[in-house]
This record gives C-alpha cells, structure tokens and sequence, in this order.
C-alpha cells in the first residue's frame, strides 16, 4: 500500500482529489436535510436526484478552476483554505439558482447549512488525507523528513519551495525566539530549538535545514554540532544576499560539516586518551576566543576537567568564549575563569598560574595571518615570540604537567615571518624541554584549518554571495586541510602522548590544491564556474598573484625519520633545535629591536635563530599587503 501510494503520480493524484471534491457534495446535502429536520417534498426524488448530478459536476469543475483539485495536500493552508471556502459558497449558490430555475423552493436554512458542511467536510476530508499520507510518508525510506531551522523569512520561503519537491517533507519549524512557540507558519508549527530532540523523536525527522542567514556563524556551529550529536544531518543556506532574486532555495543548501569539503574521509580520532588526561585537571587555554582556542575549550569541557582558564586578548572574543563554554560547561559543574590580557605580559601570567594553580596549558595565541605579520613584523613576533617565551618559562617555574605549543605547517623552511615566528616559538619549548624535569613540553603542527578566522573558506563563501570573482594568489597553490574539530582532538590527544620536546604532525594525505577547494564552494553552493569553456557560467576565477611571504607547497616536517604513536595517523618527529645561549641570546637581541622599535633588527634576528628562514623583505622595505579583487580576509587575533 506505501509503495502504491507513493508512485501515484501527479495526474492520478489530481483524480482522486477531484473525485473526493464531487463525492462530499451528496454527503453534505443529506447532513443538511437531517440537520435541517424537515425533508424534499414528495414527489421531486427524481428533481433533487438531478440537483446532486448536476452539483457534483459544478464542483468538479469548480475544484479545477480554483486549482483545488491539482494543489498538494501540504499546501492546503491559507489561501487554499480560503478558495475551498469559495467553492462551498458557489455550490450553494448553484443550488439555489437550480431550485429557482425548477421552481422547487427551497428553504434558506437548508442552502445555508449545506454550504458550511461542505466546507467543514471539505477542511476535514483535505487534513486526514494529509495524516493519513503523513503516516504513510514516515514509514517510507524513500521520502527525507526535514525540520527547518529558523522560523523568519528565509525559513518560510524554504517551506514553500519544499512543498514543491515529493522526495522532501518539512514537518515543522525550531526557533530559539520566545515569541514563535506555539504559532503555525505556512502550515508548520514553530517548536522552541531545545526541544529538538524531541521534535526529531516524534516527527522521526532525517534532517536539519538552517535557515538563520543573519546569525553569527559561530552560534550555527554551536546549534549545528548538537544537531548532529542527536545523529541529524545538517545543512545550512548561505549568506541571505544569495536569497535575493528567483533562484531556487534548495540549491543553495550547503553541508555544515566543513569536512565535506575537504575530499577525503574524516580523521576518527578516539578520545579515550585525552579524557584520562585532563580529566580532573586546571587546563589553561591561550587564545579561548580565537578559532582553534574556541574548539579546544569545547572539547576540553567533555574531558571533564576541575577548572577551565580562558586567557584572551580581545574583550569581545572572550565574551563570547566565556558565554558559551560557561553554558557547556554548567551540567558538568566545570568552574569557567576568564583572564583579559596579553600572554606576553609577565606579571598578569605568573599571577594566573600561581592564582589557579594551573596543571595543563593549551598554547593557541597567534596573530596567524602571513601579510599582517609580514606587514607588521615587531607586533606579530612580539606576540608570537615574546608571549610563547613568557607562557612557557612562566608554565615550567610553576611546574605545569603538561604545556602544548599549537604550531603551523608555515614553520617548516617559513618563507614568511608568520612561519618564522611559530618556528621559534618551536625553538623556545623544544629548548625548555630539554632542561625541565617537571613539564612535558610538546608540539602539535598541522595544516590550513577549515572555518577558521584564517581560512580562505570564508572569504571565499563571501566572494561568492557577492556574485564573485573568487580570487586566487596561484592555480599551482596546494595546502593541507583539516577541519577545527581534527585539528583540536589531534592537539588534545598528542598532549597525552608527549613525552617532551616531540613535534606531532598529522597524516593529512595528500595536499589539496587551493583552485579545487575553490571549484567545489562554488559548486556546493548550486552555482557554476565561468571560465573560456563555460562563458555563460556564475562565478569566475580570477588569479591575483602570489603575496608577499607565501609559497606554491607548504611542508609538515624537516626530518626523514617519523616515528608513529598510539593514533596511526599521529605522527610524532624529533626535530633539530638550537643550544641554550642559542636561544638566551636571540631573545635578548629580539626584545632589544622590539624596544628599539626597529623592524630590520627584529628580521636579521629572526633570520638568525631560524637559519630556513630567508627574509624576502630586505632592511629598509616596508612590507606591503597586495589587495586584489577582493579585501584580504580579517585574521582575528587568536589571544
């Protein structure tokens, strides 16, 4: 019966409307005569016999013209309900036309009473065949059952464009505005979003569409990742400028996972490990508020640890961390600290260590886009070096367990003074290692993050709700990808692992290249590339030149010699590092041109320490950043 149903086509489905509209006629005339009380006048059986033929060919006729017949059962709300109202109306007025014509009066409570019970056998007949596919829809594998995220504009016009598709129902609308619950949008009742689990159990939905253009991408991440823990698949619509016009909606639907993107299977990394390890403990997160920092603290708070420090620069940024982590965090009656300062100053990080008695240190502050520190190379090196310098001596004389330095494929022969700087601040925790009996110094370096402040996902999803062009530095330009939620694990799990002094890399496959990644975006995003061999494409590429300080090919390590850990696709490198006086030495000389205030001293001292690195900013050039087609994406501070 399922299968019978679901292939009757849209003709055969029509029929039966119609057929449905033309038999409640002969039902509503003889609920109209009972309720009426009082009966034809004997003698004109064969007169009112005719008057049912002839009204139940008005109604057919009436039911295609008002384009009843023909409309799906999801769509019978508003102004169909209206229109079925109006065909209630003409029948009676038909009926009475015909009475007049035969002149066989018949009494107006009679014509009134059939028109309303048509109406009312309408309405019911119309919602419990609605029910009755409903029951069937949900019983079906065949037909995906959707709830839509966001009860506004962009919600409700998904709604409409949905009924149009049979393999995809909409069930109902979650919405986190207090003012919507309990109200029925387009035939869909709104349900607050805490309940979706609920909503998902009872409607047995299959997936999620976000329909909240205007919301901070990162309160989507945050609804889309506790979607997905309920097993919900998730999808989100773009930017709302890509709303505007009369392009279809579906089309424009793009997975929230980033993972999707990335063209290979996503890492399982367990995370027995890690729970052990910081379960219990104080964990210190440097730059909470940036994209990395985020995700840690996220991850950090299913570790179970006693206490949480959330040390950011940005007042906003750590706002924000603290909102959300300390909402995670409550059930688990994890104790949020947050700290407002800069990591490179001494005082405000020896008092937070000796304050909360920290065991374990997450160190992601960076300021990590390549020509802002290129362009900017006494503050990018102060925070980058300097601070790693204050955090982990500061780490070591408090005898911290554990200090994780989060590092950058970029400091592998950096041809750029953000690679150099992460590089060094590599030199200062590989030199502690190597003198510290009480902290496990380690290194976690990977690739380009996916959804970071830094990637080029966001700019390049901007570039395209502009209508584009996408711009590219080079085709030939290839870079490793992992998503956040990769790249945190991995910095949770090779903490556990260190012994002290390790550089961890991860196997991230083979590098993907940057036009590729470009390529995909757009077509995920429903539009396609404009090129010489599709003129009449959406989006165009457009190649704007390498930037100062980036390469064609990043690389994840120097040495041949890679040994595995307990997680196969963790790799664990012992990298070369230079002598204490080495690194004494070069700090001093960096701190004297940074209070100098000197950018050619501070690039001769990194070049220096960091004997790969090869400086493509002579002293006296002022770094510059090339601006091409587009702005250069905003790299938020990660501190």
């Amino acid at each position: 019966m399922i299968r019978a149903v679901l292939n009757l086509s849209r003709r055969q489905k029509s029929g039966i409307f119609l057929v449905l509209d033309m038999a409640l006629v002969p039902l509503a005339f003889q609920i109209a005569w009972a309720l009426h009380n009082s009966a034809p006048v004997e003698g004109d059986g064969a007169r009112m016999l005719a008057y049912l033929m002839l009204l139940m060919v008005a109604a057919g006729l009436l039911s295609s013209q008002l384009g009843l017949a023909s409309l799906q059962l999801k769509a019978y709300h508003g102004a169909a309900v209206f229109r079925s109202g109006m065909l209630a109306m003409a029948l009676a007025a038909a009926f009475w036309g015909l009475s007049l014509i035969e002149r066989t009066p018949v009494h107006p409570g009679v014509l009134i009473i059939f028109g309303l019970v048509y109406f009312v056998l309408y309405f019911v007949a119309r919602h419990g065949l609605l029910w009755f596919v409903t029951q069937i829809y949900r019983r079906s594998s065949v037909v995906t059952r959707i709830a839509i995220y966001g009860a506004g504009q962009s919600g409700v016009q998904l709604a409409r464009e949905l009924r149009g598709r049979p393999n995809l129902m909409a069930y109902a609308f979650l919405d986190d505005n207090a003012m919507l619950r309990g109200m029925n949008l387009d035939g869909l009742p709104v349900y607050p979003g805490i309940h979706a689990d609920r909503v998902a159990a009872h409607y047995k939905i299959d997936r999620v569409i976000m329909a909240m253009p205007t919301v901070s991408e990162s309160k989507q991440a945050l609804i889309a990742r506790r979607l997905e823990a309920m097993g919900l698949e998730v999808l989100t619509l773009p930017y709302f400028a890509q709303l505007i016009g009369g392009e279809e909606i579906m089309g424009k639907l793009v997975p929230t996972n980033p993972a999707n993107l990335l063209m290979r299977e996503p890492l399982d990394v367990a995370m027995t490990a890690g729970l052990r390890a910081y379960e219990g403990e104080t964990v210190l997160i440097s730059g909470a508020g940036g994209s990395i920092g985020l995700e840690l603290c996220r991850q950090v708070v299913s570790c179970a640890p006693r206490k949480m420090v959330l040390f950011e620069l940005s007042e906003l940024a750590l706002y924000t961390a603290q909102t959300e982590i300390a909402a995670l965090a409550e059930s688990a009656g994890i104790e949020i600290v947050p700290v407002l300062g800069s990591i490179a100053d001494p005082v405000l990080v020896a008092e937070v260590f000796a304050r909360h008695g920290i065991g374990i240190v997450l160190h992601a502050a960076a300021y990590k886009h390549v020509p802002l520190v290129e362009a900017n190379a006494r503050a990018g090196i102060a925070n980058n070096v300097l601070g790693t310098a204050v955090l982990a001596r500061a780490a070591r004389d408090a005898a911290v367990k554990r200090f994780v330095l989060v590092s950058s494929d970029k400091a592998v022969r950096p041809g750029n003074l953000m690679g150099a700087s992460k590089r060094m601040a590599e030199l200062i925790c590989q030199d502690l290692a190597e003198r510290s009996n009480q902290t496990i110094f380690s290194i976690v370096r990977f690739g380009n993050v996916l959804g970071s402040s830094g990637s080029v996902v966001p700019l390049f999803q901007e570039q395209i709700a502009r209508g584009g062009p996408i711009t590219l530095t080079d085709e030939r330009v290839t870079r490793f990808f992992m998503t956040i939620q990769e790249a945190s694990r991995l910095v949770l799990l090779a903490g556990s692992f260190a012994a002290g002094g390790e550089v961890f890399v991860l196997d991230m496959g083979k590098p993907m290249r940057i036009g590729d990644l470009a390529r995909r975006l757009i077509k995920v995003a429903g539009y396609t590339v404009r090129d010489a061999e599709n003129p009449d494409g959406d989006i165009e590429i457009v190649t704007t030149g390498m930037r100062p300080g980036e390469k064609l090919h990043e690389e994840l390590s120097l040495r041949k010699g890679m040994q595995t850990t307990a997680h196969p696709k963790i790799i664990r490198v012992r990298e070369d590092h230079l002598s204490e006086i080495e690194v004494a030495s070069g700090l001093r000389d960096l701190r004297d041109a940074i209070d100098a205030g000197s950018d050619e001293g501070v690039i001769e001292v990194v070049a220096r320490m960091v004997r790969e690195y090869a400086p493509q900013n002579l002293p006296g050039d002022a770094p510059q950043i090339r601006i091409a087609g587009a702005r250069t994406p905003p790299e938020t501070p990660a501190e």
